[in-house]
């Protein structure tokens, strides 16, 4: 197998062509995440974002998508703001992970959100769990009748629903919301939300930013920003940024106004968005991989997602595990409260007891 590494931008119109026809071929790789769009959309702003393309004879059969950060540090294209990572490949392909970071030129690789399925990854999972997704394959009928068994969500909602409407006037919900004021109150909105959890605020991160502002103007099928309001009145109450492939609508950046959260609308925008995109082709909306209640509700099926690195520097990958098992160690507070009390003999002992997994 051949492999060849080229800047995003470099890709002519047959291989995008290529691209996106792996991507119908294999339903499991339709999620915007993994189209070249997405990455076209990231490598405008990232520079050292790279694809490497693999060629079996004179067919192309995969494209790996990645980003190299503090220099030798491999990652998914997009990390930190993508939901679902791979290698968009043709069916039945089998790949050396080791030999595909050899033509990279990285010694190290690693990922949060890879689609668990990727067989060739697999010895490298550190992590495995599932992503909580909205299957819509049989209906959106279908669907609510599943949750209706299951639990009381979809009551609460309509009980909530009827409440907002008493209070604060009819609902209307826009599937696709080209209203400016309907995305200033969600970036709004989502930005004080980073604030009150103290989370960095993605929408004030330049680059992140950039990216979302390029997709919002994309009408490409395979990959394109959608926004989704609800409104009391002419008042917005919920609102929700996804991106959506024509399968699939990745849930990406939600948000609502804490004042009324009262009304539960996020949990109702979710039920509005299943019911409209049922019928504009979506097969599931993925929730993202977290142990949410209100995903947990939602949820009627899951994917598996997997968190890992690939090595091949002995060196790098030890720097990058000490490194991690640090941060644990300090986002706990017990390295903080060694620290702190002069223990440094115990912070060491700490970190190599997380280095060998205990």
């Amino acid at each position: 197998m051949k492999i060849s590494v080229v800047r995003a931008p470099e890709l002519g119109p047959a291989e995008l062509d290529r691209w996106r026809g792996l991507q119908q071929a294999e339903p499991a790789l339709n999620s915007p995440f993994l189209s070249p769009e997405f990455t076209l959309a990231v490598a405008r702003v990232r520079p050292a974002a790279r694809v490497a393309v693999l060629e079996d004879g004179q067919e192309i059969v995969g494209f790996f998508p990645y980003e190299v950060r503090r220099r030798v540090i491999g990652v998914p294209i997009g990390y930190g703001i993508s939901d679902c990572q791979g290698l968009v490949h043709a069916k039945g392909l089998d790949w050396d992970p080791i030999a595909l970071l050899r033509a990279c030129g990285l010694p190290v690789w690693e990922f949060d959100h890879l689609m668990g399925d990727q067989a060739p990854f697999a010895p490298y999972h550190t992590e495995t769990t599932g992503s909580p997704i909205m299957d819509l394959a049989g209906g959106y009928e279908d669907y609510l009748a599943d949750r209706m068994k299951a639990g009381d969500v979809v009551r609460q909602a309509n009980r909530k629903q009827r409440g907002m409407v008493r209070d604060l006037g009819e609902e209307r919900f826009v599937w696709q919301d080209e209203s400016p004021a309907a995305f200033d109150a969600l970036r709004e909105w989502k930005s004080a939300q980073y604030k009150r959890t103290q989370q960095y605020d993605r929408f004030n991160t330049p680059w992140i930013r950039d990216v979302i502002d390029d997709l919002m103007t994309s009408d490409a099928p395979g990959c394109r920003a959608v926004v989704s309001t609800i409104y009391a009145g002419d008042r917005p109450v919920a609102a929700h940024l996804g991106l959506r492939s024509e399968s699939v609508l990745a849930y990406w950046f939600p948000s609502y106004d804490t004042d009324l959260h009262k009304y539960s609308a996020g949990i109702l925008l979710c039920l509005r968005m299943a019911e409209a995109g049922a019928k504009d082709g979506i097969g599931h909306i993925d929730l993202g991989k977290s142990h949410a209640q209100y995903k947990e509700r939602l949820r009627n099926n899951e994917l598996p997602v997997a968190a890992g690195r690939v090595g091949r520097s002995w060196s790098v990958t030890s720097a990058r595990k000490a490194q991690e098992a640090l941060t644990r160690s300090v986002k706990s507070g017990k390295v903080g409260d060694a620290l702190r009390s002069g223990r440094t003999g115990k912070v060491l002992r700490m970190v190599k007891s997380r280095l060998a997994g205990r």
